[in-house]
């Protein structure tokens, strides 16, 4: 069951990588290099600590109005959507007065200042940071908890066209899935390429990975729930095959089930599904999405939830690709909100009614492309940008 709000994930890094500018808190903490923090105590004179002790005060007082200001907003924008979701259960029609119609305020005073003589609960050793598992880290797990591992592609091209043949014969637009693909992977990404670890990246940020960058949950949810599909398209591929590579088929096959078997102990939640992924054998899943057979499957099927989540809502108008990348992003009901909009409301409604107040704080680009219509158009154009790259080139000629 797909989350109903926006989450970050690496189509929100990629929306953020358009603006360049940084997170509207991100100067707020401060890192010092080993060390540091005891030589400033050492050195630092009674003025120095009477200076930021009355800097402390003042930041902690405008912290403390901006949060006030701010809760009551972030009350609102969740008072309206419980009313949306209200309207649409009893079929009411939804109108701009259902929407938070201001923007959001916006932290403007001064930054936390620097501890000139660290305490030791302020100077204390810092949690070190969650490790997130690289596509290495994936692999093993298969190895260790499915005894199997993923069957990669000799060549880019192969997985591609791979990609487009279930594409295309599942329902998805050849435009829908090489302007997602463009979107996700700046138009140059390769099936295993990963968020964080691309462009001279050196360090994963998110497990968000492949042509429309599907995070550890995205791969237990969509085994859970359309599994039973997965299953039966490669029982058939199996039956079309002779020789040793039918054995080989029949032991992907084999691990599949017992793959979707395990995803299903659980209850059909995102959050269940989150703690699951978390786990050896949610990494082992995730790295299916590499396979030459079931990776296609993942990630058409990530995109193609929002297409038939759609159709069940009666919305029968093709998706645009910037459409179809808001429900990627958001969850399907909070994704069909902004996509159901007419455009007189797009133009007036703030982005922020989509978002929980952590997670718009942290993105600039919804800040700066701060309504409706402004974060699809920004959308559109990284997609017609990055759809000229040559990753994205190929992909559209595979179709």
């Amino acid at each position: 069951m797909r989350p109903q709000l926006i989450r970050l994930c690496s189509g929100i890094v990629a929306l953020a990588l358009i603006a360049g500018t940084p997170s509207v808190l991100a100067n707020e903490a401060v890192s010092l290099p080993p060390g540091t923090a005891n030589a400033m105590a050492q050195a630092a004179s009674p003025q120095a600590i009477a200076d930021y002790r009355r800097k402390l005060q003042e930041y902690q007082d405008a912290r403390a109005a901006y949060d006030q200001d701010a809760s009551a907003y972030w009350s609102g924008i969740s008072e309206k959507r419980r009313g949306r979701n209200a309207k649409r259960r009893d079929r009411v029609q939804i109108t701009l007065d259902d929407y938070v119609l201001e923007q959001p305020p916006l932290y403007q005073g001064p930054k936390r200042p620097v501890n000139p003589a660290p305490d030791e609960e302020e100077g204390g050793t810092p949690r070190p940071r969650k490790s997130i598992p690289v596509v290495a880290d994936l692999v093993q797990a298969a190895t260790d908890q499915f005894q199997f591992s993923p069957q990669r592609p000799t060549t880019e091209i192969e997985f591609k066209r791979a990609y487009a043949r279930y594409a295309r014969a599942a329902g998805l637009t050849p435009e829908q899935a090489v302007r997602v693909y463009s979107f996700e992977t700046g138009g140059t990404g390769n099936y295993d390429v990963q968020s964080g670890i691309e462009h001279g990246g050196k360090r994963a940020i998110s497990t968000a990975i492949g042509y429309n960058q599907l995070l550890t949950t995205n791969s237990v949810e969509l085994m859970a729930e359309q599994g039973h599909e997965f299953v039966r398209d490669l029982a058939e591929r199996v039956a079309a095959t002779t020789g040793p590579a039918r054995r080989v088929m029949e032991h992907k096959l084999a691990v599949l089930k017992r793959m979707v078997a395990f995803t299903r102990t659980v209850p059909d939640d995102w959050s269940a599904h989150e703690r699951l992924a978390d786990t050896p054998q949610g990494w082992a899943v995730h790295a299916m999405v590499l396979d030459i057979d079931i990776g296609p499957m993942l990630q058409t099927h990530k995109l193609l939830t929002s297409v038939i989540f759609a159709r069940a809502k009666g919305y029968n108008r093709p998706l645009t690709a910037a459409e179809l990348e808001m429900m990627n992003l958001t969850g399907d009901g909070t994704g069909l909100d902004m996509v159901t909009m007419p455009q007189a409301m797009r133009e007036q409604v703030p982005t922020s009614n989509f978002f929980q107040r952590s997670g718009y704080e942290r993105n600039p680009v919804a800040i700066r492309h701060h309504t409706v219509a402004k974060l699809l158009a920004v959308t559109n154009e990284r997609m017609d940008t990055n759809g000229n790259k040559p990753g994205a080139k190929e992909l559209a000629a595979a179709f």
